[in-house]
């Protein structure tokens, strides 16, 4: 009994973080769909900056490589990662289109993981989210695929958005059975 409540602690902290990320998901959503060719552009944004963070960091770890071979890619690698976060910042709509085809990409992949995942938990009562939600990410990353480069400002904001949406919804369907198990459990 004394090692069953440290482990309904972390399950009931682990399944408000998981309500709290998927509230965040549905959020961002409904913003995306609301305004997407606003949620584009300021991803486009903030993956330009965060290229360039990164290359800052890896122009810094450079002097704390050993050996010139090392030295030399860490300093490639910063140059790359400038680069690439300067071209995004300043030719958003050129890397908006570029964003475009590897979003579709992603977005279809994840719902291949999602379907996968539906398999190994299909026992689970909310499980059908998962494959609701794996389905519908497939059919996202084809349209948007099909459609890019005409698709890259409005109809990605707006498929990124139902994508958020409906990934919000599934992770608080488990959260909620999460959360409906550990009532029963503590019953």
């Amino acid at each position: 009994m004394a090692t069953e409540r440290p482990v309904i602690e972390r399950a009931r902290r682990f399944t408000a973080s998981s309500i709290l990320a998927a509230v965040l998901f549905i959020l961002l959503g409904l913003i995306a769909i609301i305004e997407p060719a606003t949620a584009v552009v300021k991803i486009a944004m903030v993956l330009g900056w965060l290229l360039i963070f990164g290359g800052i960091a890896h122009f810094i770890a450079t002097f704390r490589s050993g050996g010139a071979k090392r030295v030399v890619f860490q300093l490639l690698s910063a140059i790359a990662f400038v680069l690439a976060g300067l071209y995004l910042v300043t030719h958003q709509m050129l890397a908006i289109g570029t964003l475009t085809a590897v979003l579709a990409v992603v977005i279809f992949v994840a719902g291949v993981f999602d379907i996968i995942s539906y398999f190994r938990l299909k026992r689970e009562p909310p499980s059908g989210w998962m494959l609701l939600n794996g389905i519908v990410a497939l059919v996202l990353g084809v349209l948007i695929w099909l459609q890019w480069p005409s698709s890259s400002a409005h109809a990605i904001g707006t498929l990124l958005g139902v994508n958020l949406l409906m990934t919000g919804i599934t992770r608080l369907m488990f959260g909620m059975a999460g959360r409906r198990l550990i009532k029963h459990a503590t019953a």
